[in-house]
């Protein structure tokens, strides 16, 4: 690693980065490190301005990856190498309004269902019923259970924010089945290793991000799924199916650990039943008003 890049990941840190984005910030560095093969110090504003183009134009980067490359690539020649570079100002990449893919609860269920072992039964269930992030549920500790009180700790979520969400009985019990198989004292998901988890009590390490989108994506095909099914449309589908049963917003935002209220807006946008309930109540007002 040279030292500039020691540094970045240093000026980052005292910033207050997650570790998850400095990883994605340093990445993007390396990378335009990479194409042009030259220390860092020496690319010029021109060239970062060729880059971004070549990488929009050339190899078809979307705006969500371009915005990602930008954030780590202008705190890099800002922070660390301190340039007042122009471009910073000028480039502008509109963020992506898509509706994000919705799971129906029994589409839920019989996905669920269908996964091959007790892991990933477990997992999944554990990752829908509490709207949890990828890496929240995969690092998940025993210590974080809180079943006197129904909670879980969630601990280093995005923005690096510590929550707590609630945690139904049936999540509980399904967790309280899977420990009495590993009993792993620190892991809630041990890395079960090539013996198939005989020895997951002695685990060091918790279940890999890949490992468990593996095991997903085998099984969405064994289904002949037909919706585009990835680990975070769990969350997706748990926050649609809080507010079709009237859980206030405000309530699911926290749950969910988003920082604005903007975010957690976009699920009103796939709520079939709240589109339903708002037709009726017009119709109704109308009724009223009309005849």
């Amino acid at each position: 690693m040279s030292n500039l890049i020691k540094r970045f990941k240093e000026d980052l840190q005292l910033a207050g980065y997650a570790k998850r984005s400095i990883q994605s910030y340093t990445s993007a560095v390396l990378k335009l490190q990479r194409f042009y093969n030259k220390p860092l110090e020496d690319i010029t504003e021109e060239q970062l301005r060729q880059y971004w183009l070549c990488c929009q134009n050339e190899f078809g980067w979307s705006a969500a990856t371009l915005r990602i490359s930008y954030s780590g690539i202008q705190h890099f020649f800002t922070r660390t190498l301190v340039q007042s570079w122009n471009i910073f100002n000028d480039i502008k990449w509109k963020r992506e309004q898509t509706l994000p893919t919705i799971l129906s609860l029994k589409e839920v269920r019989k996905i669920i269902y269908a996964l091959p072992t007790v892991q990933s039964h477990t997992f999944y269930l554990t990752l829908y019923s509490m709207g949890l992030r990828l890496r929240e549920a995969t690092t998940l500790q025993v210590k974080d259970i809180l079943s006197d009180r129904g909670l879980v700790h969630i601990h280093g979520g995005k923005g690096g924010l510590d929550r707590t969400v609630p945690l139904p009985k049936i999540t509980l019990l399904t967790l309280r089945k899977y420990y009495k198989i590993h009993r792993n004292p620190k892991w809630i998901f041990p890395a079960l290793g090539r013996n198939g988890g005989k020895n997951a009590q002695y685990a060091k390490n918790h279940v890999s991000d890949s490992g468990v989108q593996g095991v997903l994506r085998t099984t969405l095909k064994r289904l002949k799924f037909k919706k585009h099914v990835h680990p975070h449309v769990f969350r997706h589908a748990y926050a649609t199916h809080l507010l079709e049963a009237n859980i206030p917003i405000r309530h699911v935002q926290k749950i969910l650990g988003h920082k604005t209220l903007k975010s957690t807006m976009i699920y009103l946008h796939v709520t079939t039943q709240a589109q339903v309930d708002s037709n009726d109540k017009v119709s109704k007002v109308m009724q009223g008003v009309l005849s």
